[in-house]
């Protein structure tokens, strides 16, 4: 039992000043600050003053390697797992994870594995069936059956297209793909939700616009990442957002740097952008690729190494967009939190709310984290 008093709630949307109780894993009560009722039992160690302080959400990574990544470079430019101390410590609360280029030394039956030991080591933990390659790798004989039978499993990807690094999927193999995973979802009661890799193609998302044109599926069943790759891709997905479509930006810390070797739109001015063009913020989220390999490049643009994705770039993410591009914080925040959590109809996730699970960011009035709690443990 613990209790939050006087703390300024984005729930996303503003709530204003409340006292917040956690009962076990879940928001017991919200009250008006100074409004809660005497609570017996209650220790003096398990009240949390939040003057001065923001309460958020738990943030939610929906695009972690979470086994790792990399190996384009050879087996030496493999990154490190992630971990739960990692991303706790960045306020995420909830990851999605997925296979990316290496979906042989990595494999389903590791993903799910590690899936179910970051749900045991305290945060909430779900994942993708597959990896680049169509056809899809499954932990079971079919997509449709992995997300029916295997609990942490939500959909499929990252599924590669307009990348060298991709099975080249014709139309006719990506719809079947997107129509299995659709059918798995309906059946299960989840998302079934394509995550979808953009690569730098000129051909841009063409296989996914054609999916919405010429089929009975909605644009809803698919999540195109990395729509920020660079300019041409990043007009794309203000269409395909514009349409009813969900779009994916992915964090970068070092986006300074990259500006001046690349095309990437940095996430506070592309999210800005979208917004002037009419685009509904609900159909928009950040996440960090963590884990995932990020090739490095000196001011010749001659290659140097890998770096490593990481959690830490979606606050940071989340500051600049308020700082920088003058977007109100509860469209920021609700980026990564309630946003994926609709998406990806992740249930008790991504609000403040009477009955929702207890993962909660505490903020200082700099949108500094001060501190984490996951299934209502102070991390």
């Amino acid at each position: 039992m613990k209790l939050i008093k006087n703390i300024d709630v984005y729930a996303p949307e503003p709530l204003g000043k409340k006292d917040v109780l956690i009962l076990g894993d879940k928001i017991a009560k919200i009250e008006e600050a100074g409004g809660m009722p005497e609570i017996p039992f209650l220790l003096p160690e398990d009240v949390i003053d939040g003057s001065d302080r923001i309460l958020t959400p738990g943030f939610i990574d929906c695009h972690v390697h979470v086994l790792g990544g990399g190996g384009e470079g050879g087996f030496a430019n493999r990154t490190p797992e992630a971990t739960v101390e990692g991303m706790t410590r960045f306020g995420v609360t909830t990851v999605v994870g997925c296979l990316g280029t290496d979906g042989i030394g990595r494999d389903m039956c590791a993903l799910v594995a590690k899936t179910k030991g970051l749900n045991e080591q305290g945060m909430s933990a779900y994942c993708y069936t597959g990896s680049y390659q169509i056809p899809v790798r499954t932990l079971t004989d079919s997509v449709t059956k992995d997300i029916m039978m295997i609990q942490e499993i939500i959909g499929t990807g990252e599924i590669a297209i307009s990348d060298h690094r991709s099975s080249q999927p014709t139309y006719e193999e990506f719809v079947r793909v997107v129509a299995d995973t659709r059918l798995g979802g309906v059946l299960s009661g989840k998302a079934g939700v394509v995550n979808v890799h953009l690569g730098d193609s000129p051909r841009c998302m063409d296989l996914i616009e054609r999916v919405v044109e010429e089929t009975e599926i909605p644009a809803s069943q698919i999540l195109p990442t990395h729509v920020n790759r660079n300019e041409k891709l990043f007009c794309k997905a203000i269409e395909y957002a514009l349409k009813g479509g969900n779009v994916d930006f992915t964090g970068n810390e070092d986006i300074d740097y990259w500006e001046t070797v690349c095309d990437e739109v940095r996430v506070c001015s592309g999210i800005r952008r979208m917004m002037q063009a009419g685009v509904d913020p609900k159909h928009i989220t950040i996440s960090s690729d963590g884990q995932g390999s990020l090739p490095l490049y000196n001011e010749k643009g001659e290659f140097l190494g890998m770096g490593v994705g990481q959690s830490s770039c979606l606050l940071k993410e989340v500051k600049e967009c308020v700082q920088k591009a003058d977007i109100p914080l509860e469209i920021a925040i609700s980026t990564i939190t309630s946003n994926p959590a609709r998406i990806l109809e992740l249930k008790g996730k991504g609000r403040i709310q009477e009955g929702y699970d207890a993962d909660l960011c505490i903020l200082s009035s700099e949108l500094e984290l001060m501190e984490v709690i996951a299934k209502g443990i102070v991390r």
